[in-house]
């Protein structure tokens, strides 16, 4: 029997289909960096990544996954929760951005009590959506087992039923719980502009 592929390997094989070189993507939660530089690599030289954290320990880990790649001169690394996406990305990035990545939850092998949280994953999940060029996906892991968890999916789910968008669970509904589940949130037509929530500095999480 061959093995099941893992989430975060589900994740890349999908956002690979929506990526070429010269495209413009963010992480939102930097993490260790693997997003960052699965991102980096699918945008090719002449691209652009911009990875969020509020955690140094994270950006720190980012920097050096890149710089072993080879590769750090494609992203922008941004000390910032990702909430604050809308003012650190460029202008002309407005309607061009062909993927946003999301690791809800804490940082591994970090402090488990700095954990992502409604107010600012549903702040910044406006400015991606903004972001967004025609076309361009959201993806969505969404960590329900820790403190918290629950009510941030609950927010993000009635996120997406205020917009009319149907998310899509490439994986298949959660096993339980308190599995994680994975989203996929793609952008149809043309662009609805909506104004930043703002919100208190988020935490960053897996990556």
């Amino acid at each position: 029997m061959s093995r099941r592929p893992r989430l975060t390997e589900q994740v890349h094989a999908r956002l690979a289909a929506h990526l070429r070189g010269g495209d413009r993507a963010v992480d939102a939660t930097a993490g260790n960096g693997h997003d960052t530089l699965f991102l980096a690599r699918q945008v090719g030289g002449q691209g652009q990544v911009w990875a969020f954290d509020v955690q140094s320990q994270a950006l720190m880990a980012t920097r050096k996954r890149l710089q072993q790649a080879g590769l750090a001169d494609r992203v922008n690394l941004v000390h910032a929760g990702h909430q604050a996406l809308s003012r650190h990305l460029p202008a002309t990035t407005l309607g061009q951005v062909k993927a946003v990545v999301f690791n809800l939850g804490y940082l591994p092998g970090g402090d488990h009590a700095l954990i992502t949280r409604p107010e600012t994953t549903l702040a910044a999940l406006n400015s991606a959506w903004e972001a967004l060029a025609p076309a361009g996906v959201i993806s969505l892991m969404i960590y329900r087992g820790h403190p918290g968890g629950a009510a941030e999916f609950d927010a993000v789910a009635d996120w997406c039923r205020s917009r009319g968008i149907e998310p899509e669970a490439p994986d298949g509904p959660a096993r339980s719980p308190k599995a994680p589940i994975w989203w996929l949130l793609t952008r149809c037509g043309t662009r609805d502009v909506q104004p930043d929530a703002g919100g208190a500095p988020a935490a960053s999480s897996a990556g």
